[in-house]
């Protein structure tokens, strides 16, 4: 984990360019015209994401906000700047993970981020460069999963629901780690991998893989190309909109939740879903 003010340059340029979370370019103030009528100044919102579709739905969610508000979108290049910007009032939300790592995130960081509003649940599965179906899957194969807790659980429940391995039932499968394996029929060996490098775990030819669409789509994949697709009817893992404690009832991040909430966001995600990347998990209000 890095520490407060450990940005890549180009983060902290741009982030010394925007301001604080704090700063006076989220106050609200009236310039008068001159012809003597008040107009209210545009409020900034600065929102980090990581890689589309996330970016992109940061972008809408811009162009559909109520005025006088206007989201400034921060690129971040891994799964750890945006939280740490948001924590240290760099930006005032972001959008990039899903609640179970951000309350591990809070956990390790003493920090104070909520989650405002699921968006949508990216179809993650196993992928495999040697088997076209789990039922190939050989004895002793090796398996990459991610190496931060709380996508390693949802890697192996997703080994769990298919009975490729069996995890303790005691265990809540949001928690479960590789030490909460009871049964390894086939005795498969574990790799942990940081999320943004299992890409190459595949590329390297590893047995079976863990992946995002996102990442995976960057080598040609698709999720039809899976050997195993997760079922998350509850959307535990759906992609949220993150503020924290002392800004989420803000009268700005209230239209950044209007916002992300909106027909539009809903309409492009819809699109999105028709390919099977993703599903909705928000109904757009009315």
């Amino acid at each position: 984990m890095i520490k407060k003010g450990l940005f890549l340059s180009s983060l902290a340029l741009v982030l010394a360019a925007c301001g604080t979370g704090n700063s006076d370019s989220n106050s609200s103030s009236e310039v008068v015209t001159t012809d003597g009528s008040a107009e209210q100044e545009e409020i900034v919102i600065k929102v980090a994401s990581h890689l589309p579709p996330m970016t992109d739905i940061v972008e809408i969610a811009g162009e559909v906000i109520a005025e006088p508000y206007k989201v400034d979108l921060v690129e971040v290049s891994d799964n750890i700047q945006y939280n740490e910007a948001l924590l240290n009032d760099e930006v005032d939300a972001n959008f990039a993970q899903h609640k179970p790592f951000m309350e591990k995130f809070n956990t390790e960081r003493e920090g104070n981020l909520v989650a405002l509003q699921t968006i949508y649940n990216p179809v993650v599965g196993f992928y495999s460069p040697v088997y076209d179906t789990i039922e190939e899957l050989e004895d002793g194969a090796e398996v990459a999963i991610p190496s931060d807790v709380s996508n390693e659980a949802r890697a192996l429940s997703i080994l769990d629901h298919y009975e490729v391995i069996t995890l303790d039932p005691e265990i809540d499968n949001h928690e479960a780690t590789v030490e909460d394996i009871t049964e390894n029929p086939k005795n498969l060996t574990f790799t942990h991998i940081d999320l943004l490098n299992l890409t190459g775990a595949y590329e390297d030819g590893v047995e079976l893989v863990f992946n995002y669409p996102t990442y995976i789509d960057s080598i040609g994949l698709k999720t039809e190309d899976a050997v195993l697709l997760e079922d998350d009817d509850d959307y535990t893992f759906a992609l949220q909109l993150i503020a924290r404690e002392d800004n989420q009832d803000s009268a700005e991040i209230q239209a950044l939740l209007e916002a992300f909430t909106s027909q539009e966001v809903y309409d492009y995600l819809d699109e999105l879903s028709k390919i099977g990347h993703l599903e909705p998990a928000f109904e757009p209000a009315k």
